[in-house]
């Protein structure tokens, strides 16, 4: 039976080189694949494989004594929702592009959002009400196709893109609002809300688990609406089968949650395609740019 796990932990890291050379042995050892990010903050990963190897990984994380409080995600998949294994050193677990702007102890962030768990979030909003603002901390291709109701979605394509947001002036009406941050498993609003207050928003909360936990405790019963965005050969999963389909086709504007790599080699987006429109082989390019090199090249 496989597999996939999500993990992050922020916690300084003296040597991430040498952290790097150990995850990558670990994982190779364990015939495991996914991704795994290290840096001086800590360490972001998401790994399929057997759910014994996958076990065994985890208690071996937990004897460095850096990662021992680390939280695991499982989640439905296998080795092969991943081609490959890609250990990195960078900068960032998360790339903001403020490696020195963020602080991080034993204990996590420091200066982060008041994490809620899914319970605690519903609390917020019968105590608050509509003053709860939700803030989206994805890019916004993931929010197209699922989000929570009513929330912010910036215009960002990728991570580096949101300091530039904050600090556009865009959202200085909601400065003094409860904020409430969400993110895929919780790792980028860990920063994002750091981020946020440090440029002055007053009172920010971050989803303990992030929309992952969510989904798990309200399924679609709740306040998420739509698919979810993950980053591997599984595209998009719901948390049920009565999910909201609340993207639109880019071709018919149909309803649909299905994302195709553009048929343009060279060209790294997607298309959100409706599966009638995918049959079209000249309907599978991001933009008419794409369709013109590749007409070119052809």
């Amino acid at each position: 039976m496989q597999k996939i796990i999500l993990f992050y932990k922020f916690a300084p890291v003296a040597d991430p080189e040498s952290v790097r050379l150990w995850q990558k042995s670990l994982c190779e050892n364990l015939n495991l694949h996914g991704r795994i990010i290290v840096s001086k903050h800590g360490i972001n990963g998401t790994l399929g494989g057997d759910v014994n190897d996958l076990k065994k990984y985890a208690h071996k994380m937990k004897s460095y004594s850096a990662f021992a409080k680390t939280t695991f995600k499982w989640s439905d998949g296998s080795r092969e929702d991943f081609p490959r294994l890609s250990v990195k050193a960078r900068d960032e677990i998360v790339s903001f592009g403020a490696p020195d702007e963020l602080v991080v102890s034993k204990n996590g962030v420091m200066g982060g959002g008041k994490h809620l768990k899914p319970a605690a979030l519903h609390n917020l909003i019968e105590e608050k009400g509509d003053d709860v603002v939700f803030f989206d901390g994805r890019n916004a291709h993931e929010a197209a196709i699922g989000k929570f109701k009513n929330a912010v979605v910036p215009d960002t394509r990728t991570t580096h893109d949101f300091i530039s947001e904050l600090e556009s002036g865009k959202y200085d009406d909601i400065k003094d609002k409860p904020i409430v941050t969400y993110c895929t498993g919780g790792i980028r609003c860990e920063v994002l809300s750091s981020l946020m207050k440090n440029r002055g928003f007053s009172e920010v909360y971050q989803i303990d688990g992030g929309i992952v936990k969510y989904g798990e405790a309200y399924g679609d019963d709740g306040l998420w609406e739509g698919s979810l965005r993950v980053f591997d050969d599984r595209m998009t999963i719901d948390f049920s089968d009565h999910a909201k389909v609340i993207g639109a086709c880019s071709h018919c504007a149909g309803p649909t949650n299905n994302y195709e790599n553009c048929a343009e080699v060279s060209c790294n987006d997607l298309v959100l395609i409706c599966l009638s429109c995918k049959q079209n082989p000249d309907l599978l390019f991001h933009t008419n740019q794409c369709r013109d090199k590749a007409k070119v090249i052809r």
